[in-house]
């Protein structure tokens, strides 16, 4: 390999051993952060137009109790599942004789709050990842620089000389661990913000569907 060759693929192989393990690992945290976010965009995007669908079938004047038979025990969508858990409590609330049982309407927001609860999980799934490279890709990216400088100033001392030709291939192997650690960084952390700001909206439209279907319940248990 000519020494002065600067291309990423000649730099890599004149690095160092731990400067190797160092961009390995950055290029593959880079690779399952981009993953992630696709799946994520993907994701997100499915479950807002399933939520839409569902909303608009609970608002079209169906029947509360028909609705339910409909979707059955397998519900699809996030909001299908709130919607059974609030429906399940709400007929397990009624006694014998069709009245409510006291303390009904605290137990079907809470059964809807665990169901919300879960699905901000499932939505959260895999961020947490994206934001440890957003936050440790740079170091871990620096850490690899400073060895690899480390390197280069050995290099100086054995062969007696501060030529650039000796000097220039270690300080660029060295800043290369940098760059892939920013290009794994930023994304990350790009999106991760992102990502959170869409999860958030998405349990604030599960949210406020609970709260308007818990009132309607409350009104049918109070009559």
């Amino acid at each position: 390999m000519d020494p002065l060759d600067f291309s990423i693929w000649a730099l890599f192989e004149r690095a160092t051993l731990t400067v190797k393990v160092v961009m390995v690992l950055l290029v593959a945290a880079s690779i399952w952060s981009w993953a992630i976010i696709i799946q994520k965009h993907l994701g997100f995007a499915g479950a807002r137009r399933r939520f839409r669908s569902f909303d608009s079938s609970f608002w079209s004047g169906t029947p509360l109790d028909r609705l339910f038979d409909k979707i059955g025990d397998r519900p699809g969508n996030a909001g299908e599942r709130i919607f059974v858990a609030g429906m399940g409590e709400w007929q397990k609330s009624q006694d014998a004789q069709g009245g409510a049982i006291p303390g009904a309407v605290t137990r079907i927001d809470r059964s809807m709050d665990v169901a919300i609860a879960r699905e901000a999980e499932r939505l959260n799934d895999g961020l947490s990842f994206l934001a440890t490279v957003g936050a440790t890709a740079p170091f871990v990216g620096l850490f690899g620089t400073v060895w690899g400088i480390k390197h280069a100033f050995e290099q100086i001392a054995l062969q007696g000389s501060t030529n650039l030709t000796v000097v220039a291939p270690g300080i660029a192997e060295a800043l290369l661990a940098t760059a892939l650690g920013l290009a794994a960084a930023i994304p990350a952390v790009i999106f991760y913000n992102k990502l959170t700001a869409d999860s958030a909206r998405l349990v604030g439209n599960y949210e406020v569907f609970a709260d308007e279907f818990a009132t309607l319940l409350s009104r049918d248990l109070e009559a």
